[in-house]
């Protein structure tokens, strides 16, 4: 789990130096929609919808942008039909890469991401190349300069987690992916604040990536996330936090 956890370390501090609201809200909205569309516009009875429009709410998305995205979804007002797909790789140094894409044309999404790999040192991959290297988990993100890692771990463990890491300003909460919901609530009623929450794929294993590998992995990752159909990143790599300073600045 550790280069998954520095990953989501790293995007952390980049939104909130970058505060890219823009293209957050684009991508949030798409999942809403996709949500909605699958599995209806209800989402005490949609898991998925629910756990996006809460995401949604975290990030200071207005209400008003929030129902638009489900009415497109349930075809109740007019909007574009995405599609998702899962592509994978291997980034500089071994490391294996996963990307989740929502897109309203994806020939179009899948020549560019071919383009992001191949311009930073990449190889994008046949399916299953790499999916089965990781694990569909829940985790939650809460902030750890806020509250105590004890405190934290007692709650989510009281509501069914699996684990809890905590690695420099955020605390890692691991679920199994049905219960997601079940521990945020539980969470939330006690007053800690989920900042996110996911769907993650994560690593069984991990590779180290080290000097001018670990430099052009960091861009991969970094291309990949900026990208406007890419929902979501995962990779297996490690990084040791020297290397991860003098590469992410």
């Amino acid at each position: 789990m550790a280069g998954h956890s520095k990953w989501k370390q790293i995007k952390h501090k980049k939104a909130a130096q970058d505060a890219k609201r823009g293209a957050k809200f684009t991508k949030l909205i798409k999942e809403i929609t996709v949500a909605a569309r699958q599995g209806g516009g209800d989402p005490e009875g949609n898991a998925r919808l629910r756990t996006a429009i809460e995401n949604a709410k975290a990030a200071n998305m207005p209400a008003d942008n929030i129902t638009r995205a489900v009415k497109k979804g349930t075809g109740e007002l007019d909007g574009v039909a995405y599609d998702e797909a899962t592509y994978e790789g291997y980034g500089p140094g071994g490391a294996a890469i996963l990307i989740r894409v929502t897109s309203d044309n994806l020939n179009r999404t899948v020549a560019a991401i071919r383009h992001i790999f191949s311009k930073n040192g990449g190889n994008i991959g046949a399916p299953n190349s790499v999916a089965w290297m990781f694990d569909s988990r829940g985790q939650l993100y809460l902030d750890a300069a806020r509250y105590a890692e004890d405190e934290v771990l007692e709650a989510a463990l009281e509501a069914g987690a699996d684990d809890i890491t905590t690695e420099e300003d955020q605390h890692v909460i691991t679920v199994d992916p049905a219960l997601l919901n079940k521990v945020r609530d539980a969470l939330e009623s006690r007053g800690f604040a989920v900042a996110d929450a996911e769907i993650a794929m994560v690593p069984q294993s991990t590779v180290t990536v080290e000097g001018k590998d670990a430099e052009r992995l960091l861009r991969l990752t970094d291309a990949l996330e900026e990208h406007e159909d890419v929902s979501s990143v995962f990779s297996n790599f490690d990084i040791d936090q020297e290397t991860l300073a003098a590469v992410s600045g």
